[in-house]
């Protein structure tokens, strides 16, 4: 029946059963999933784990549910690639990108998630799910509640990428469009929650749905060999991410998966979106929210549900936290995509630009092994570079004007 022991309060530690739950009735603060690591350490090694399918369900005993997976069997286990053209420009020695933009089955991180959420509805005997979302959330419910066979609300601001809005319509769910940004519709989802008692996973299932987060770090010490980098880089909205590749990285040494870790943990925001970045740099873990203006709308989360966390999570690994501008994340889309062949959304674009950032100020030495979080794709928000890219020579199908175009070319580089 799985491996945990129900639910916990990150606050004062007051345990609760596996249930429907997210908030301390005691003090409100958050809920999380509290495991029989004891029990796990019995079952699970390193040739357990690799004798298992390419999925994030190898890890299945560190993830929230009581028995196989119903919902996305098949996600997870992303490449980490080796990005040696990106290193020589940002001039450092070892450098890898893990990338969840080819995730299945809608091409980000929150596939993970979301299969981790909707298997867990299923199990409380869920037939409605929804979400609040700033975009790869709406999509990833969206898909994966068509394959379960469930009816599904999503929940978004008006204002949308277009690419995002599509792939969410396109699996025919229930699309409510709000006037408002995403705290105002996660608020809005809370409501929705409590009055008509559906699953809205990142509401009243979210101490489940925020374990799948922990199957990104679990892949990153497999794939580099069972052992950590010296720096991860993740792009934060809620701030959930980074703190859970940091639980991730806890447990792997806890069950003497991996012989220990130092782990620097490095926070990226957009400037114009950046309550946790702000609060590192200002060195205290008081949030103040913010009203979010930046393209990169995947993380436009002014109000974030962990920012405290992420806080203490950088803190702790003494990591560190960076902002960029639109303009530069635009630049860090491009470089990813011209050096290592990857086309990230803006999200991903933050987090190569912040990646540069904190290499030039030193955060970051040069000598150290680096991962950068690729957390969505470039193809669900194209606007953000359309304007920024070159306009291709349109010629007649004749090879004297081939030439033409060639013999400029050369003569720009003489």
């Amino acid at each position: 029946m799985g491996y945990v022991n129900g639910l916990k309060c990150r606050e004062c530690g007051k345990e609760y059963p596996k249930e429907p739950l997210h908030v301390c009735s005691f003090c409100f603060g958050p809920l999380e999933v509290d495991y029989d690591y004891e029990g796990i350490k019995k079952v699970i090694n390193r040739e357990v784990i690799q004798s298992r399918s390419n999925t994030m369900w190898r890890y299945k005993e560190l993830l929230p549910i009581d028995g196989e997976p119903t919902v996305g069997s098949q996600v997870g286990f992303t490449p980490l690639v080796k990005a040696n053209n990106l290193a020589k420009i940002l001039g450092v020695e070892e450098l890898y990108v893990k990338n969840d933009s080819v995730n299945y089955p809608t091409f980000s991180f929150k596939d993970r998630v979301v299969s981790t959420a909707l298997s867990k509805a299923k199990e409380f005997g869920y037939k409605i799910v929804g979400c609040a979302t700033t975009g790869n959330l709406g999509n990833s419910v969206a898909a994966q509640a068509a394959q379960a066979c469930l009816e599904s609300y999503i929940i978004m601001p008006a204002d949308l990428e277009q690419g995002k809005i599509i792939g969410t319509l396109i699996y025919n769910p229930n699309v409510i469009k709000v006037t408002g940004n995403y705290d105002q519709v996660n608020r809005l989802c809370s409501e929705i929650a409590d009055k008509y008692g559906w699953a809205i996973v990142n509401v009243n299932i979210r101490p489940y749905y925020g374990e799948g987060s922990k199957t990104f770090g679990y892949e990153i010490m497999e794939q580099l060999g069972w052992k950590v980098p010296k720096h991860i880089v993740v792009p934060m909205a809620g701030g959930s991410l980074i703190t859970k590749i940091g639980k991730a990285i806890k447990e792997f040494v806890q069950l003497g998966l991996i012989d220990g870790a130092d782990t620097k943990l490095h926070g990226a925001q957009a400037s114009g979106s950046s309550p946790i970045t702000t609060a590192v740099k200002g060195k205290t873990d008081v949030i103040r929210p913010v009203k979010p203006n930046t393209i990169a709308q995947s993380i436009a989360i002014g109000n974030p549900a962990d920012g405290f966390y992420s806080v203490k999570s950088i803190n702790v690994s003494g990591g560190w936290a960076e902002d960029v501008t639109d303009d530069e994340l635009v630049e860090g889309i491009k470089l990813l995509a011209r050096t290592e062949g990857i086309f990230t959304e803006t999200a991903g674009g933050v987090t190569v630009a912040v990646t540069k950032k904190l290499i030039e100020q030193g955060k970051i030495p040069r000598d150290e092994s680096i991962v950068i979080s690729i957390t969505g794709n470039g193809l669900k928000t194209q606007e953000a570079v359309i304007n920024k890219l070159y306009e291709p020579k349109i010629i007649n199908p004749s090879l004297a004007e081939f030439d033409k175009v060639m013999e400029e070319k050369m003569a720009a580089v003489r």
